[in-house]
């Protein structure tokens, strides 16, 4: 069920009684009218003070059959305001409102969000993702359709229930102003339809998928994913290098992974051709060059000074966040 129905029958169950109190108030009016033959106006005023229950006497006397009525009326709306207090009770007491008010703020925050990551299943490899990018700053919302992980992920910011191959779910989590999505389903099959669905509604998104087989990653590729990882690989590699340099596999985690104002790695697009050397950027900025990924997507790692930087192609810089910023605008302004 959409959360735009869902908040329609939670404000039906508000206005309900509104029309229940309307409806009594017109079948009064009509009643006094036809059995004891009252003015209009008269029969509207005394139709209110009955349903108002508030004491003041019959503008005219009223037969039997009025009396009957009358009873009717005070009964019905004793009646209509006990069901409106037990419901507006249960709605405040069960979280019912809690929870759709905080639908509702993450309705507008999903609005205006612009560049963010979107992460597609809260499990372990999920709520890992979620952890480094918040760690880092980085604006995500997480769909997750298992109930479990949905109450688990309760303290996430945005948080949408709900099925992440579905084009409707992903387009309520601003998957056309997204700059990447990670999908971490756990079946693979799951994560194809994702990559497949994404990849139709923004085609220049990044996308990153979790994968289980290896036969998967390459269905995967075709399917548009821009990176398949394999936890599970990544994993038993990860526990092996730190017996082998466990230091430097500890300084690459926190490489990719610990980012804040003194200490960043990112990416730099490279506008026009230059020289490495002439460019100078560390003496220039203080940023490292770490590496540059060319235009056919390999990598060339540690480059000399004499290499000539192509346009298209993003220089890998280690610094701080002052010193990024600069080493940006550096690289624009050669």
């Amino acid at each position: 069920m959409s959360k735009k129905i869902t908040r329609w029958l939670l404000l039906r169950k508000f206005i309900a009684p509104v029309f229940l109190l309307a409806a009594l108030t017109i079948v009064g009016t009509v009643g006094y009218v036809f059995i004891d033959d009252y003015t209009w106006i008269n029969a509207l005023y005394m139709t209110i003070i009955t349903v108002g229950t508030v004491g003041f006497g019959e503008i005219q006397p009223l037969s039997n059959a009025g009396k009957l009525f009358t009873i009717f009326l005070i009964i019905a709306s004793l009646a209509t305001v006990a069901f409106y207090i037990t419901m507006v009770t249960r709605l405040l007491l069960d979280g019912e409102w809690r929870r759709q008010y905080r639908l509702y703020k993450q309705s507008k925050r999903l609005n205006n969000m612009h560049n963010h990551v979107i992460v597609c299943g809260y499990g372990r490899n999920g709520k890992q993702a979620c952890e480094v990018l918040r760690q880092n700053g980085i604006t995500f919302t997480v769909i997750e359709q298992r109930q479990e992980y949905v109450a688990a992920a309760e303290h996430e910011d945005l948080i949408i229930p709900g099925d992440a191959t579905k084009d409707e779910v992903l387009l309520e989590a601003g998957i056309m102003h997204a700059k990447a999505l990670i999908s971490a389903l756990p079946n693979d099959a799951d994560n194809l339809f994702v990559v497949l669905t994404a990849r139709q509604l923004n085609p220049n998104i990044t996308i990153i998928s979790r994968a289980s087989d290896d036969h998967s990653i390459k269905k995967l590729k075709i399917a548009g994913a821009t990176n398949v990882i394999m936890p599970d690989k990544l994993g038993g590699a990860y526990m092996a290098s730190l017996v082998l340099i466990p230091d430097v596999q500890e300084f690459l985690s926190m490489l990719s992974s610990k980012h804040n104002e003194k200490f960043q790695v990112t990416e730099l697009e490279v506008t026009q051709a230059i020289n490495l050397g002439e460019l100078n950027l560390w003496q220039e900025t203080g940023c490292t060059v770490l590496g540059v990924k060319q235009v056919d997507s390999k990598y060339r790692r540690n480059p000399t000074p004499d290499y000539i930087l192509m346009q298209g192609e993003r220089l890998i810089v280690m610094g701080s966040a002052a010193q990024i910023t600069k080493a940006q605008k550096h690289l624009q302004e050669r």
